[in-house]
């Protein structure tokens, strides 16, 4: 039953969405116009004669901070041409004085923040006002490009692990600099014969602090949100000329000890690699044999003070490309698919979490039609019977469909099966899968004014019983002023996703949020106003299990800083014993409930100075107890050369007998360091007094051609006390991009 009131909700609000109008504003358009065989030496000099010609330009950039009524102040002009085999896109960024000097915070690839001078131009192939293209170059020529899913509504949309071959120049001048881009077209994908793509283009602006595009964009959405596009008209229609076929081998060798276990492991030298291959026009098909995910960054260490799992975000290459049509089905707090559960398993000797080795894999992913989207991936782990791990075998497919304005509905089948180990015949242990049907609406209007997500799954395996489903409806609004959102989940006791992120079951949970946002006429503040937000969850067994209030207010600076303070009012039933600060002290008894107040404060620097900071802190009640808490990063830049940046952790538990109280403190500096364009050295110490543990992780990445990299990690953990090694591990990997 609830499920057909979920689609029935689901159909009205498509209505709603459907009847809003499209978010262009001013109607302008660029005209790319064709040429035969041509020769454009990428050299930012724009000498050549059809860069010369003076027509065909557009400009005209808007504003979008700190103001989002005028046209920029400074400002830039676009001009594409393309032949059979690239798009050609030239662009001018003026200035209004003379100047040589710009941000930027490294010359490594895929640069990112607010800080960074640089340009961007944004292409949605298929017209969907959805998914699209990204690719960007700051004025020292550093190159960076993604992808955009859900319409780039949130800066989390925009996927910079997404690599391919482009090229790209740009040089300085007196009072502007120029950027020349060559796109192969066998890099994107789009539909054949298509004689038009919706496409923005912006700029960031650090010295005269401002964001400017070439499409109009309310400064309450998204710099990257494509709800806000105009129209490029080929004279010609486009071709597809050639397959798209990339190899990407690998060659790795590495040595690990274990001074805790007294094992140690020789250099073993591995072999794999991937490869890429255009499908049709807009589909790819993603192969791996035997990956190596030795040069991913460690994650970055918290300080755990919840009951339940933490999330870490996905940097696996192979699983973050076209990511979003398998890990936005759910909420970020609710996924039916995490990737991260793959490779990873159960040590039975330990009963830790332990690395499982891939054996080879499958994707293939992107557009059918205009309207449809395709995933489907298959994965394979390895038996390990030293840790007593049977291989698992990983399938997931999903189909989306787009319906009217810019929303469309899902499906998502997930399957997880376990390799049956005994001598019987058969290759799957029957009693040991997992299993996932789900169905996702998500709701974006045209204007990007209303926004939403509707959603049923169901869980399946050979143990589950009772409610074994999640619910789930959120509706949003923002508006210049107004941002509001209320949101209704229904959590069975028996769901189970063990391919998902799912920290808790059994739970029904009501959200809500409002704020209001003034623009006041200050050169200090950009904008400022209230808000409040509310959370309560209950299940029939305990009744009520936690509340949260806040109320806040927001202040953002002309210098792009950001304050928040807000009182808060929190509600905590135990249905089970914790330890408040984890440290293995008396914990608080099971059915007990605590109601705990505190304030806290959140602030975020100015990105564009060279030390700045964000800091964000707590101090108020804490279940039987209080706590003082203060956390953040403290980053310095000395031009592209360095960037030290320090995170860090202050927790003062104090808690009355039998319980624990604790000084739990975390500190994690990284030294960023670009030798060149393509030579690099990161290292990033983590002291972290909770799990009593000091890790060093240094990577140095030599890019000696375009997406081709060597490696060189070393990891090792220590004990705080003593400086006593605890493991240790040196990896080497060189890998080669290979286009036929």
């Amino acid at each position: 039953m609830r499920f057909f009131v979920v689609i029935a909700v689901c159909c009205f609000i498509t209505i709603s969405g459907y009847s809003q109008q499209n978010g262009r504003g001013t109607v302008k358009a660029a005209h790319a116009y064709k040429y035969e065989d041509l020769s454009i030496q990428l050299d930012g000099s724009l000498d050549e004669s059809v860069w010369q010609d003076i027509a065909h330009w557009t400009g005209e950039f808007y504003q979008y901070f700190p103001s989002d009524t005028s046209f920029a102040n400074a400002q830039t002009k676009v001009k594409i041409v393309y032949d059979d085999k690239f798009l050609y896109v030239a662009a001018i960024m003026y200035n209004l004085e003379d100047r040589d000097e710009y941000v930027s915070t490294s010359l490594r690839r895929d640069y990112r923040g607010d800080q960074n001078d640089g340009v961007s131009f944004v292409f949605d192939t298929f017209n969907d006002n959805t998914n699209a293209f990204l690719f960007g170059v700051n004025p020292y020529g550093v190159q960076r490009e993604s992808l955009i899913a859900n319409g780039g509504a949130e800066r989390t949309d925009l996927n910079l692990a997404w690599d391919n071959k482009w090229y790209s120049a740009a040089k300085i001048y007196d009072n502007y600099w120029v950027v020349e881009l060559a796109i192969p077209f066998s890099t994107l994908r789009y539909k054949d014969n298509a004689s038009e793509w919706n496409a923005n283009f912006y700029r960031i602006d650090s010295k005269y602090n401002e964001r400017s595009s070439w499409a109009r964009i309310p400064r309450n959405f998204s710099l990257i949100s494509v709800a806000f596009t105009h129209k490029i008209y080929f004279s010609e229609p486009l071709r597809k000329y050639g397959a798209n076929i990339s190899l990407i081998p690998y060659a790795a060798a590495g040595q690990s000890r274990n001074k805790l276990e007294g094992t140690r492991n020789p250099i073993r030298p591995s072999f794999g690699g991937d490869a890429k291959l255009g499908v049709g026009p807009a589909l790819n098909l993603d192969l791996t044999v035997n990956p190596d995910f030795s040069q991913v960054e460690v994650d970055e260490q918290v300080t755990n003070l919840d009951r339940f799992e933490i999330f870490f975000p996905e940097r696996r290459q192979f699983f973050l490309e076209n990511a979003d049509l398998f890990a936005d089905f759910g909420t970020p707090t609710l996924r039916p698919f995490f990737s991260r559960r793959i490779g990873v398993d159960r040590d039975e000797s330990t009963g830790q979490n332990v690395q499982n080795q891939i054996l080879f894999g499958g994707r293939l992913s992107g557009k059918i039609t205009d309207d449809w989207r395709v995933g489907l991936m298959n994965m394979q782990t390895a038996n390990d019977d030293e840790k007593g791990i049977s291989g698992k075998n990983f399938s997931v497919a999903a189909v989306q469909k787009k319906v009217f304005a810019r929303s469309n509905i899902g499906v998502i089948m997930i399957n997880r099966e376990s390799l049956n180990t005994a001598s019987e015949s058969g290759l799957f242990d029957t009693s040991d899968y997992n299993r996932l049907l789900g169905i996702d609406y998500n709701l974006a209007s045209g204007d990007n004014r209303w926004t939403g997500k509707f959603f049923y799954h169901k869980s399946f395996d050979a143990q589950s019983a009772g409610n074994s489903g999640a619910l789930h409806g959120q509706l949003n609004y923002n508006d210049l002023h107004v941002t509001a959102s209320v949101s209704y989940s229904d959590i069975g006791e028996s769901f189970d996703p063990k391919v998902g992120f799912a920290p808790r079951n059994d739970y029904k949970r009501i959200a809500s949020s409002f704020a209001y946002q003034f623009f006041p006429v200050s050169d200090l503040i950009n904008r400022h106003g209230p808000g409040i937000e509310s959370e309560n969850l209950w299940n029939e067994t305990y009744g009520n299990t936690d509340e949260l209030y806040t109320l806040f207010y927001d202040l953002q600076f002309q210098s792009q800083s950001i304050l928040r303070f807000s009182m808060n009012r929190r509600y905590t039933y135990l249905f089970s014993p914790f330890d408040p600060t984890r440290t293995q002290g008396e914990p608080l008894a099971s059915d007990t409930g605590y109601g705990n107040n505190f304030w806290g404060f959140r602030y975020v620097g100015n990105p564009r100075m060279p030390l700045f900071f964000t800091l964000i802190g707590q101090k108020g009640e804490y279940f039987t107890g209080n706590i003082n808490s203060l956390q953040g990063i403290m980053n310095w830049r000395i031009g592209y050369i360095a960037n030290i940046s320090m995170n860090f952790s202050y927790n003062n538990i104090v808690l009355p007998k039998p319980q624990n109280s604790a000084n739990l403190i975390l500190a994690g500096p990284r030294i960023d360091l670009t030798l060149s364009k393509d030579l690099f050295i990161t290292t990033f110490f983590q002291y972290n007094n909770q799990i009593n543990n000091i890790n060093i992780n240094t990577r140095l990445q030599w890019r000696y051609a375009p997406v081709s990299d060597l490696f060189i990690v070393y990891t090792e953990n220590y004990f705080p006390s003593t400086f006593a090694s605890k493991q240790r591990a040196l990896v080497m990997k060189l890998s080669y991009w290979l286009n036929i």
